[in-house]
């Protein structure tokens, strides 16, 4: 392990504050020689699993921890107290040491947010009392309490807050020495050694990290900027220390603490005290509570008898080949262990069909599944078109199914609250999404704190192509004229290498648009809850493909207006006509009858094919009389004009080979879907 570890860094994640991804502070890392770093984000734990992950990749060892805002008083409190700190808040460091303190902290965190915030995510210290056990703390930057008062001269006001913490922690509990050149903290060296002493705590070095590489130093500032509304020329704002807040390497950090024993070689004791893992690999669902003497209590019975219900509902007659399917599916499910996932997923979509809540008729690769078919998930037979099975659960490729569903956008809230009603409010969240600054976005948010005329920014960003994947560099090697304008002025190179550095960085937090997340208990005994403070929405910390990573059962749950407008036109048909409809199902059929062909399509035609293809394809698709439902379902076919040759060789002629007949002839030899390649 390094002699040095740095035990205070910020990145994107700590929103519009640090200039340094996840993936530049590991190449710093590997540049110095380093194999150990934690990474502490202001309030919040959004970097926890991919901060994890990348280490581990990189055979670094990930510490976790937070930089945390402690209310001076009741974190509940909602007042500015004058005679305080501004906005009632110190910092502190905390860092995990065990699997005891991960979960502490991240109760912590989520408290901050869902009851303690008021500008910031506060706790306090009753709350750290309660929640201290494995977790070590370190008294901050000189926004922390202790740091604070020895800044200013006030060793009584800095010895309390000290023993405060040493009464919580005990010896978990290090006074942090930072040197980045400001006077207040070479001023609060003096306070903070003699406490050292005279409390027995020891003394800790760290640099507080918001950059990779000290010449990201004034991107970082114009990101800093961005984030409270500023222009760099405005003298009247905040700023870092210029080239002092980035990763030093250990002969750095050495020569600023020379002068202090121990505290150079404590971040490596820390480090060594701090040893929690993060469990992958491992499903924790839900328990769906099944009704007494169906399936005896066993999910997979009991997912059978709803499967055979469904089977004699949806077909005439159960032929060999359908309970071949069922059969063969259900053991997989069970082999793998998902029973569970297909009985809460079949409640929920019940359940919305019964209260009238329109739901689609199923989208991806689960209408390949027999399963999903009979338990009412989805309307589409997969027996009738074809459909594989593998493409939606694999054994060979072991991860939790992926159901997408599409309800009413005015009715899925309603089954929201439901699963909310079935397992609990503090089990069911929405997930949370992370905006980043694309190329564009970034040219305009640097060229505005630059103070770059607006017209001119207008101009450098109309230069890059809309490309939601393009990046500065790709926009420079596809555009000459771009390149030329970078290499001939110098104001302009400037604002593209900020814009450089700062792009894909994490820019805001959302709600994603879909995402439900459903934990077996608490979702705080899984993953740390944000409460945006605009919407009021509350989410996981954790991102979709992270919560997947934890083994959690997320689903998306997509809120689709068509479906809101198709039910509303029945509705008023039905108001007007005295039509008499007792539910609205949405199913796909087959358009057969002579008289819709013939007059309705005719008159409608765009209406009917306007998802599928262009404008000239389409026209094409109806000229050449592509009319049946299995001439055009096929979402991979994007080629009509090959499609409507070969509509004319229904019979097999058209093949090179009888091989090629029996595995196209649903597709007339356009390989349509992904499962007929």
């Amino acid at each position: 392990m390094s002699e040095f570890v740095h035990l205070h860094n910020h990145t994107d994640y700590s929103l519009l504050d640090a200039a340094q991804s996840i993936d530049m502070m590991c190449d710093r890392l590997g540049d110095i020689n380093m194999d150990s770093i934690a990474v502490t984000e202001h309030g919040n734990l959004f970097s926890l699993i991919p901060f994890y992950k990348h280490a581990k990749k990189n055979r670094i060892k990930p510490i976790m921890g937070c930089e945390v805002y402690v209310a001076t008083g009741s974190h509940e409190d909602r007042h500015i107290d004058k005679n305080s700190k501004k906005w009632n808040y110190h910092h502190l460091l905390l860092l995990v040491q065990n699997d005891i303190g991960l979960k502490n902290l991240i109760k912590l965190v989520s408290i901050g947010f869902l009851n303690g915030f008021y500008y910031k995510p506060r706790v306090d210290k009753e709350l750290i009392r309660q929640h201290n056990d494995g977790l070590i703390c370190t008294s901050g930057c000189l926004a922390g309490e202790v740091n604070y008062y020895a800044s200013i001269d006030d060793y009584e006001n800095a010895k309390r807050a000290a023993l405060d913490y040493k009464e919580i922690f005990g010896d978990r509990f290090f006074l942090e020495l930072q040197n980045h050149g400001i006077d207040k903290e070479i001023k609060s060296h003096k306070i903070l050694s003699k406490l050292s002493k005279d409390l027995n705590i020891p003394l800790v070095a760290t640099n507080d990290n918001h950059y990779a590489f000290e010449e990201h130093s004034e991107s970082h500032d114009i990101l800093f900027c961005c984030g409270m509304g500023k222009e760099l020329s405005d003298s009247n704002r905040l700023r870092y220390e210029p080239r002092q807040f980035y990763i030093k390497t250990q002969d750095e950090m050495h020569t600023l603490f020379k002068d202090y024993p121990g505290a150079i070689e404590n971040t490596q004791k820390i480090a060594e005290m701090c040893n929690a893992e993060i469990a992958m690999g491992s499903y924790h669902l839900p328990t769906f509570p099944i009704p007494e003497l169906n399936g005896e209590g066993d999910p997979d019975k009991y997912l059978r008898n709803i499967c055979i219900n469904g089977l004699n509902d949806r077909y005439n007659e159960i032929t060999p080949t359908i309970q071949k399917r069922l059969d063969y599916e259900l053991d997989i499910i069970k082999k793998m262990g998902f029973a569970g996932y297909f009985l809460i997923t079949q409640d929920f979509v019940n359940y919305a069909k019964t209260n009238h809540i329109p739901v689609g008729p199923g989208r991806g690769s689960a209408v390949g599944s027999i399963v999903s078919y009979a338990s009412g998930i989805t309307d589409l037979d997969p027996i009738k078109y074809n459909l594989l099975f593998e493409r939606f659960l694999n054994p060979d490729r072991v991860s939790m199914p992926d159901i997408d569903i599409d309800f009413c956008v005015e009715g899925r809230e309603k089954v929201i609250d439901y699963i909310k009603s079935k397992y609990g409010k503090t089990s069911v969240a929405q997930i949370i999404t992370f905006g980043t600054m694309k190329a564009k976005s970034s040219i305009r948010d640097v060229g505005r704190v630059m103070g770059i005329p607006y017209g001119q920014v207008d101009n450098i960003a109309k230069m890059i192509p809309n490309d939601p994947k393009m990046t500065l560099d790709k926009a420079m090697a596809l555009n000459k004229d771009l390149k030329k304008t970078y290499d001939e002025s110098d104001t302009i190179r400037s604002l593209i290498d900020h814009s450089k550095v700062l792009e894909g960085m994490n820019r805001h937090a959302s709600t994603h648009a879909a995402g439900v997340v459903i934990t077996p208990g608490p979702l705080t005994d899984y993953v740390p809850l944000y409460k945006n403070p605009g919407t009021g929405d509350i989410t996981t910390q954790v991102e979709m493909n992270s919560l997947e990573d934890l083994g959690l059962l997320k689903m998306d749950f997509h809120g689709l207006r068509n479906l809101t407008v198709i039910d509303k036109a029945i509705k008023m048909v039905d108001d007007a006509y005295n039509a008499g409809c007792e539910c609205v199902k949405f199913q796909c059929h087959i358009i057969e009858d002579e008289m819709i062909q013939n007059d309705v399509i005719p008159g409608n035609y765009n209406w009917f094919v306007s998802e599928q293809f262009t404008d000239v394809n389409r026209n094409g698709v109806y000229d050449e009389g592509v009319d049946s439902f299995d001439d055009t379902n096929q979402d991979g076919i994007w080629n009509p004009p090959a499609l409507v040759e070969r509509c004319d060789f229904r019979d097999g002629s058209y093949w090179l080979t009888p091989e090629m007949y029996v595995n196209y002839e649903d597709y007339y030899g356009v390989e349509g879907w992904y499962q007929s390649v």
